[in-house]
């Protein structure tokens, strides 16, 4: 014990280590310096203090230490440069030291004998450094040291890595042969692979095969509602049929009867008859009726038997069709109220189709209605079950901001409820934002005048959840059918009140308005991917907006690239829609004839956003016969005014009217004030006999103001900004919702949307698929090159690791939200729920969150085959793929596609350099302190790095110090990486519902 060191040489010794020095080289002390030198002074060597028992505990003085100076013991180490011993740690080898002849060194050390010292000999170990410096004492891989003096080969069977004190056994199904360092994990890899891939299939097969089954089983229970409906609906014409021609038979009868058998003739005059009430007449036969024969009395009876077996069979056909549920009564806002909900697929099948006969039905008795029957049928409001909205608008103008450009002037009227309003024009007549205006989504541009919805001056978005918008894109999934694009629109629009059966009974109504039978089970198709025909895409982008039951419904050119017959049935549908009161105006561009004659109203524009005509459609040639325009023969009447308007065809000279005079002729004709700058034109056309002049009284020059580059560049930016405050004010301004519908809340919602993309990401299987391949290639390469060092504890493969996992969850997290922005932003408008969308999407993606690490860590794992365990590694990368997809939706919503991915892919190459070399510069350390990369590489080092104990203490304090990692600081990394992902997303989702990208 007199030779071993107290605490104030250990920390001498352990001072100086951590100081930079090898530990081959201490700093002059007490026993060993200038003018002392003795023999414990040389490596492997110790001596001896003068008194007994030296204070081991004494930390702050170094003991006067240099009698009896001898060879170091075995299991310690004796530095140069101090005269005492030091226990060697675990899994250190400290034998007494051999003297190689030839080389002249203390082997196993690297240390020599000091010259002119003939009896000096070999001592013990000389030093215990970090593993860079001197790895000497270091039992050697292959090898274990149970004890500091005690050395073994790994057996057969069993790995010992560098520093071991014990062998470790092998997993089964690797191979271990004797004095080996690590397992074979390959077979490990490979079967994870596979265990992956076969989970992957079975989820991905048994989740489209489900799809496929529950869609067939769906068409057919729907195929036998629609027979089955079909079959009882001809069964009750026939029934009907019989039971007509039987009452006129008994009728017949009993009249014959009656003239046949009457005792008692009328002597009263037959002009008389025709005057008497027929109630008196009837009273009259009534009170002879008991004078009568027998035969008679048995002919009534039979045919009064026969009249009650035909109200009982017609009972029984009644009874047979009602499945148990209650009509669809348009009193009661369409949701059933008596009998038996249905709630199998059959049930709300026959329910719904057996309505849609019953309508058939009732439009077939329609058709023979008279002029009056139509308009009290269409004025009944027993049958109307939506709120009707009117819109008045009076001097509308709507301005471009920054270039005082106009493209709406003055316009005055009104659209009706129950009405179709087509808004014609030639190109740049301003139709599309007119109807922009009218739906609340004009934006960038000053609007004055007023828009009154029911006579009140309201905002037009307090009525959105009843109001439907068909853009001129058909902006709807293409890896959706169009049954299930149809009713997802159904379920989160329809009021949340209205039962499973009555939402079927409207997409149905919707398909079988629409001629959508035929493809409802087909994907709607991408530019990518062929589906349905464009006519059909048109369709459904229309039906989507049907389904919620609208009370005012605009559309935006919704006859563009359809033909005449799949018009003609769209204008069909949406003038049942007409009927229940929906007020329906469109945009139009040339319809043909026969469209034109089933609009009710016609607003038509010229270039400058002028009125030229608001009025009944069938009154438009009447009006414009008056100012001398007449339609030639064989011409479609919209056609002429649309040439008229552009200048192709010129007025008849005799009509003495230009086109460009036409908006104002209107002003005039209605009264309605003229803008200054055509006062000139107004003033001519009240007096004929002045001069024509087509300036409209408008200097070439006026209204040029002259600005300087920076002025123009000053204004524009002005304009920018102000276009994305109102863009800002438009998402976040709130509106008194005055629909009076109540459309399911965000959790319901969420489940919808959930529903939803758990379809599309199953029809994505082989995307997802090439995901993974690509992970599983990444972590073969980067096992194989960045080995996990023991030296550096694995930070080159972690490295590596962090750069190229962030790079490719990244890139594949952009598709979550760069795919599908149009078709979000038209549900946005719609008053669907931006949270429950964002939710559903990041929920969705959790599955490749679990996943994506596992892939990849089953072959990085196996092929480094690190210190650390499997789950410490899935933990931490799990965490970073977290982190990751955050940063990647912001990308997604920010950035445009091209960007977004050029993004992704720097920030994790930047990010990553930035934390890895932050040593000499205090500013790169402070910056990586945001930086994911760091808190992540430091997690996986952390984790690592724990494993190593014993020999490895120095070497471990060592890299996390100059890393300035710290041991203890693992669960704040992983902390840190989520706070991060989750920080992220609310970044995206703030930019997601504020930001609107041209």
């Amino acid at each position: 014990m007199q030779r071993v060191c107290t605490a104030a040489e250990a920390i001498f010794y352990f001072d100086t280590i951590f100081k930079g020095s090898n530990g081959n080289t201490l700093k002059p002390n007490r026993n060993c310096n200038l003018t002392s030198w003795v023999s414990g002074c040389e490596p492997g060597w110790a001596c001896r203090t003068p008194s007994n028992e030296p204070d081991l505990e004494n930390s702050q003085v170094i003991p006067s230490r240099t009698n009896s100076c001898q060879p170091c013991c075995e299991g310690f180490f004796c530095p140069r440069g101090l005269t005492c011993m030091i226990p060697c740690p675990l899994g250190s080898h400290c034998p007494v030291a051999k003297l190689n002849d030839q080389t002249g060194i203390c082997e196993p050390y690297s240390y020599q004998l000091p010259p002119g010292k003939q009896n000096h000999t070999c001592g013990g170990a000389n030093v215990w450094a970090d593993v860079h410096s001197s790895g000497e004492v270091f039992c050697s891989a292959g090898s274990y040291c149970p004890t500091t003096v005690q050395k073994e080969l790994c057996s057969k069977g069993h790995y010992c890595r560098t520093g071991s004190t014990s062998e470790k056994r092998c997993f089964k199904l690797t191979s271990c042969n004797a004095s080996t360092s690590t397992q074979d994990l390959h077979a490990y890899g490979i079967m994870l692979i596979v265990a992956t891939v076969t989970l992957l299939l079975i989820i991905y097969n048994c989740s489209d095969q489900v799809l496929t089954t529950r869609e067939r089983r769906l068409a057919k229970a729907r195929e036998a509602a629609a027979r089955s409906a079909r079959e009882t609906a001809k069964a009750r014409k026939r029934w009907i049929a019989a039971k007509i021609a039987a009452k006129k038979h008994a009728s017949e009868l009993q009249s014959h009867i009656s003239q046949k058998f009457s005792f008692k003739k009328s002597t009263k005059d037959p002009e008389e008859l025709k005057i008497l009430d027929r109630t008196r007449f009837e009273a009259d036969e009534d009170s002879y009726a008991p004078a009568y024969t027998s035969a008679s009395s048995e002919s009534l009876s039979s045919s009064a038997a026969s009249k009650g077996q035909m109200h009982e069979i017609e009972d029984d056909i009644e009874k047979h069709d009602r499945f148990d549920v209650s009509s669809h009564d348009r009193k009661s806002k369409g949701h059933t109220t008596k009998g038996k909900q249905p709630h199998t697929n059959s049930q709300i099948f026959k329910y719904a189709y057996a309505e849609l006969e019953k309508e058939k039905a009732k439009q077939e008795e329609n058709k023979d209605l008279t002029f009056s029957g139509v308009v009290s049928m269409a004025t009944n409001p027993e049958i109307r079950k939506r709120p009707l909205i009117e819109v008045s608008f009076k001097d509308l103008t709507l301005t471009l901001k920054g270039k005082d450009k106009h493209l709406l002037r003055c316009v005055t009227g009104k659209i009706k409820p129950g009405r179709i309003t087509a808004v014609m024009g030639p190109s740049g007549a301003g139709k599309t934002t007119f109807i922009s205006a009218l739906a609340g989504k004009a934006m960038g541009c000053k609007m004055t005048g007023l828009i009154l919805i029911n006579g009140k001056n309201e905002s037009i978005r307090s009525y959105r959840k009843i109001i439907g918008y068909v853009p001129q894109d058909d902006i709807v999934h293409g890896n959706l059918t169009v049954e299930e694009n149809l009713w997802f629109n159904a379920k989160c629009r329809l009021p949340a009140h209205l039962s499973k059966p009555d939402k079927v009974l409207v997409v149905e109504r919707v398909i079988e308005a629409l001629g959508l039978q035929m493809v409802r089970d087909s994907l709607v198709g991408t530019v990518e991917k062929r589906g349905i025909s464009g006519g059909q895409r048109k369709r459904v982008n229309v039906g989507l907006e049907m389904v919620m039951e609208p009370s005012l419904l605009i559309l935006d050119e919704p006859t563009s690239g359809l033909d005449s017959a799949s018009s003609l049935q769209l204008l069909r549908a949406l003038r049942h829609e007409a009927l229940e009161g929906v007020n329906i105006c469109m945009v139009l561009h040339q319809p043909s004839y026969s469209l034109f004659q089933m609009f009710d109203d016609l607003v038509l524009l010229a270039k400058g956003g002028f009125t030229v005509y608001h009025g009944s459609a069938k009154e438009a040639e009447q009006y414009f016969a008056g100012l001398g325009i007449h339609v030639p023969d064989r011409v479609n009447p919209p056609d002429h005014f649309i040439d008229i308007l552009e200048g192709i065809v010129k007025p008849s000279q005799s009509s003495g009217v230009n086109y460009k005079e036409l908006p104002v002729r209107w002003m005039l004709h209605n009264g309605y004030p003229v803008p200054p700058e055509l006062q000139q034109t107004a003033a001519r056309i009240s007096m004929p006999s002045a001069s024509p002049d087509l300036s409209d009284g408008i200097s070439p020059h006026a209204g040029i103001d002259e600005r300087s580059f920076a002025g123009e560049l000053w204004q524009d930016v002005r304009t920018t900004v102000e276009i994305h405050q109102d863009t800002i004010r438009h998402n976040f301004l709130k509106f008194k919702d005055l629909s009076s519908r109540r459309t399911p809340g965000v959790l319901w919602q969420y489940r919808y949307f959930l529903g939803r993309l758990g379809k599309q990401r199953m029809r994505e299987a082989k995307v997802q698929a090439t995901d993974y391949l690509i992970l599983l290639l990444a972590g073969a390469c980067l096992g194989t090159i960045g080995k996990t060092g023991e030296e550096n504890f694995g930070t080159i493969g972690y490295t590596y690791t962090i750069i190229a996992v962030s790079l490719l969850c990244k890139i594949a997290a952009l598709r979550s939200f760069s795919l599908d922005k149009l078709q979000y932003l038209r549900e946005r408008a719609s008053g669907m729920s931006s949270l429950a969308y964002f939710l559903a999407k990041d929920t969705i993606d959790h599955f490749n969150t679990v996943i994506k690490p596992l892939v990849y860590l089953s072959m990085f794992f196996f092929f480094t085959n690190p210190r650390s365990s499997f789950a410490e590694n899935y933990v931490v990368l799990l965490c970073l793929v977290y982190c990751v997809t955050g940063i990647g939706y912001a990308f997604a919503i920010f950035f445009h596609p091209g960007s977004a991915q050029l993004w992704s892919v720097l920030v994790p190459v930047v990010l990553t350099l930035v934390a890895t070399r932050t040593q000499d510069n205090e500013v790169l350390k402070n910056i990586s302190n945001l930086c994911y990369p760091k808190w992540a590489l430091e997690a996986f080092v952390i984790a690592n790095a724990e494993k190593y104990y014993g020999v490895w203490l120095i070497t471990r304090c060592g890299a996390l110090s100059k890393s300035d990692y710290n041991l203890h600081k693992w669960t704040l990394c992983i902390g840190i990486l989520i706070l991060t992902g989750i920080i992220s997303r609310l970044i995206a989702f703030f930019g997601m519902i504020t930001f609107r990208k041209k």
